[in-house]
C-alpha cells in the first residue's frame, strides 16, 4: 500500500518495478484479464454537485487494457445509474442494437412471442370458470344458505361448448367464464350436470368468446407412463399454470362427487383446488382427461385423478342422444368372489368354468325378474369374467367387469351368460339406471319437507346427512340410518326414508322436543312410503288423532283438529312461508 501523501509535499514517484507490480491488482467485478466477472458490476457514484456521473475509480496500471474493459462494461454502468438496485434481474431484456459511435442505444420491443411458442397448442382453450353458489340449507329447508364464489377450470370444445367439473357448478346461480389473455368475463349457460362422473356441459352465448379459439381434440387412453400436462387456474395465482407427469395407474375408481365407480386414471402431477374441470394433454396436445379430485393423506403424495376420455365421450354422446343427461347404468347386483375352490365345487362349477356368484338383487333392477340370488355370471356380452371379477382390459391389465356395464346407454341391452343348478342360461338384459334407497344428490333441486304441530318432517338423502353431521358423516350418523344407507334397497321406485328432522317447540308439541332423526315408520296404522304419502295422509285425515309410529318403538300422539289449527302459528313464530315444499303440492 503506497505511503500517505503528506502535506504540501510532492509525492514521490514510483519505480517501474511498482508500477508493474499495482497493474496486476484486479478490479472488483472483473477478473484477471479485464473481462466482466459474473456477480456485479462496479457501481456509479453520483454526487450532489454539477458534476457528471463517472464510473468507480480504478487503480493504476496499463491504460489500454482499462479502456477495453471500460468499452466492454460502458452499457452495463449505464444501465447500474439508472436502476436502483443492481441485482435485480430481468425476466425478459428488450434487444439493443449499436448505432454510430458513441454510446448511442436503440431499445427494441422485447419478442413475448417467442416464449409463448413452447406453450401447448390447445392452451389458448383452456378457460376459467367463475361461479356464484347458493346451496340448499337441508337442516333448514325451507331457506337456502349464504351464497359464496369459487373459480375453476374448463376448456372449449366442438360444437361451442365448454366442458368443466359437476361439483365446479353445483347448485350455481351465476356461471361466468373467461379466456386465457382476455379481461373479459361472458355469461355461461348450463346445458347438463352429470352427477356419476363430476362432468357439466357450458356455453356461451355471445358470438365474440367464440373468435380466435380452435376446441379442443381428443386423443385415446392412455398407457401406463404416458406424459401427462395437466392446464387449469389453481390456488396461489390468477394465470393459467401447467404441471406434468405421468400416467401412473388406470383402473375403477371411486367418484367422490358422485358416489360411484367408473373408469379413471391416476398420475403424479400436482392437482390442486381450482385445477377441477381443466384437461390433461399429451404430449401431441389431445385431451385425455379431466383433472377431478385428489388424495389427500399424509402417507401419500402427488396422487391425483384424472376423468379419462372413454367417461367424457359417454357424458357427451348421452347429452347429444337424449337432449339431457340420463346417466351411466348398473347391473343392480351384488356379487361375491369365487376363487375358492371349494366353493366353486359346490357351486357345480366345473374346473374350466369361471364368473362371480350372484348374493343380492335390487328389487327395482330390470334384472330382478330374470336373475336369482346365487346365480354364477360367467360373461357379460360375450367376455368372460374370472373369479375375482375382473375381466380383460388391455396387454398386460385387468380391471373390474363394472367398466363393460358403464360403457352401455341407458335403454341398451346386454347378453348375460349365468350357471344355474350346473346349467347355463343367457338372458338378454335392459340396462337402466337404478334407485337408491338414499339418494346421493338431489339434483339441483330443492330438499322436500312437510310440517304439523313443529314437526319438521324430510326425506334423508346423503347431502342431508353432511348437513346434519358434517362431512364425516359416514362415522357419525346414527347407526341405522347409516346402515341404510350402505346396504338397504329400495322396494319400489319412489320408496324414501323419512324422518322427524325436528321438533319447532310449541305447547301442543310438549315432551316430544327431544326426537331428532328418527324414522316414520306409519301413520294411523297404514306404512310411511315416502314424504308425499305422509303429507296427503296428514292432510286428508279425519281421524281424531295422528298417531305416527316411530323407529325404536316411539309414538306421537297429536290431536288432528288442534295439531292443524297450532301449524299457522308456529310456521309464523320460525318465519316459514310455507308448511310444505312445493313439489308435495302438486
Amino acid at each position: 500500500m503506497p505511503e500517505p501523501r503528506k502535506r504540501g509535499r510532492k509525492p514521490k514517484p514510483k519505480t517501474q518495478t511498482e508500477t508493474e507490480s499495482e497493474s496486476e491488482t484486479i478490479m472488483p467485478g472483473t477478473t484477471k484479464n479485464g473481462t466482466v466477472a459474473s456477480h456485479s458490476l462496479p457501481a456509479t457514484t453520483t454526487t450532489n454537485d454539477s458534476r457528471s456521473t463517472s464510473p468507480a475509480r480504478r487503480g493504476r496500471g496499463r491504460p489500454k487494457k482499462m479502456r477495453k474493459h471500460a468499452d466492454n462494461s460502458s452499457n452495463d454502468n449505464h444501465n447500474s445509474a439508472n436502476n436502483t438496485n443492481s441485482n435485480v434481474g430481468h425476466v425478459a431484456s428488450p434487444e439493443r442494437s449499436r448505432h454510430g459511435e458513441g454510446n448511442d442505444i436503440t431499445i427494441l420491443p422485447p419478442r413475448w412471442e417467442s416464449v409463448a411458442v413452447k406453450a401447448v397448442p390447445s392452451m389458448d382453450a383452456v378457460v376459467k370458470v367463475f361461479c356464484v353458489h347458493t346451496e340448499p340449507n337441508f337442516s333448514l329447508p325451507w331457506q337456502r344458505k349464504r351464497q359464496y364464489s369459487s373459480s375453476s377450470s374448463g376448456f372449449i370444445v366442438g360444437g361451442r361448448r365448454v366442458l368443466t367439473n359437476a361439483h365446479s357448478v353445483e347448485h350455481h346461480t351465476q356461471v361466468k367464464v373467461k379466456k386465457r389473455g382476455s379481461d373479459t368475463k361472458y355469461l355461461a349457460t348450463v346445458l347438463s350436470i352429470g352427477t356419476e362422473c363430476d362432468i357439466a356441459l357450458l356455453t356461451v352465448k355471445d358470438d365474440e368468446f367464440w373468435e380466435g379459439v380452435s376446441p379442443v381434440e381428443f386423443g385415446d387412453l392412455p398407457a401406463l407412463q404416458d406424459a401427462v400436462t395437466v392446464v387449469g387456474y389453481p390456488i396461489g395465482g390468477d394465470t393459467i399454470s401447467v404441471t406434468s407427469g405421468v400416467v401412473s395407474r388406470m383402473e375403477i375408481l371411486s367418484y367422490v362427487h358422485g358416489s360411484t365407480e367408473l373408469l379413471g386414471l391416476q398420475i403424479d402431477a400436482a392437482i390442486n383446488s381450482g385445477n377441477s374441470g381443466g384437461p390433461a394433454f399429451n404430449d401431441k396436445g389431445k385431451c385425455v382427461g379431466i383433472a377431478f379430485q385428489s388424495l389427500k393423506n399424509d402417507d401419500v403424495e402427488n396422487i391425483g385423478y384424472v376423468i379419462p376420455t372413454p367417461v367424457i365421450i359417454h357424458f357427451i354422446q348421452d347429452y347429444e342422444k337424449n337432449g339431457a343427461y340420463t346417466g351411466f347404468p348398473i347391473l343392480g347386483v351384488e356379487w361375491q368372489k369365487m376363487e375358492n375352490p371349494d366353493l366353486r365345487i359346490s357351486m357345480g362349477m366345473r374346473p374350466g368354468q369361471k364368473g362371480v356368484r350372484i348374493r343380492r338383487i335390487e328389487p327395482t333392477a330390470p334384472e330382478s325378474h330374470v336373475l336369482k340370488p346365487s346365480d354364477i355370471i360367467l360373461s357379460f356380452d360375450g367376455i368372460d369374467i374370472a373369479n375375482d371379477g375382473t375381466v380383460p382390459f388391455r396387454h398386460g391389465e385387468r380391471i373390474g367387469f363394472s367398466y363393460l356395464v358403464s360403457q352401455k346407454y341407458t335403454g341398451d341391452s346386454a347378453v348375460v351368460k349365468v350357471l344355474r343348478n350346473s346349467e347355463v342360461h343367457e338372458f338378454n338384459i335392459k340396462l337402466s339406471t337404478h334407485k337408491r334407497l338414499i339418494p346421493a344428490h338431489i339434483n339441483g333441486r330443492p330438499p322436500s319437507y312437510y310440517i304439523i304441530a313443529g314437526f319438521v318432517f324430510t326425506a334423508v338423502t346423503a347431502p342431508y346427512l353432511r348437513s346434519e353431521y358434517g362431512k364425516d358423516y359416514e362415522f357419525d350418523a346414527p347407526v341405522k340410518l347409516l346402515d341404510k344407507l350402505l346396504h338397504a334397497m329400495a322396494q319400489s321406485v319412489d320408496e324414501q326414508i323419512v324422518v322427524v328432522s325436528q321438533v319447532l317447540v310449541a305447547d301442543i308439541n310438549i315432551g316430544y322436543e327431544e326426537i331428532v332423526n328418527t324414522q316414520v315408520l306409519a301413520l294411523n296404522g297404514k306404512p310411511v312410503q315416502n314424504l308425499k304419502s305422509l303429507a296427503d295422509m296428514v292432510e286428508s285425515s279425519e281421524d281424531e288423532f295422528l298417531k305416527f309410529d316411530l323407529e325404536y318403538q316411539q309414538i306421537v300422539v297429536l290431536k288432528t283438529k288442534t295439531a292443524k289449527e297450532a301449524t299457522s302459528d308456529i310456521l309464523a313464530t320460525h318465519c316459514i312461508p310455507s308448511a310444505m315444499s312445493g313439489d308435495l303440492k302438486t
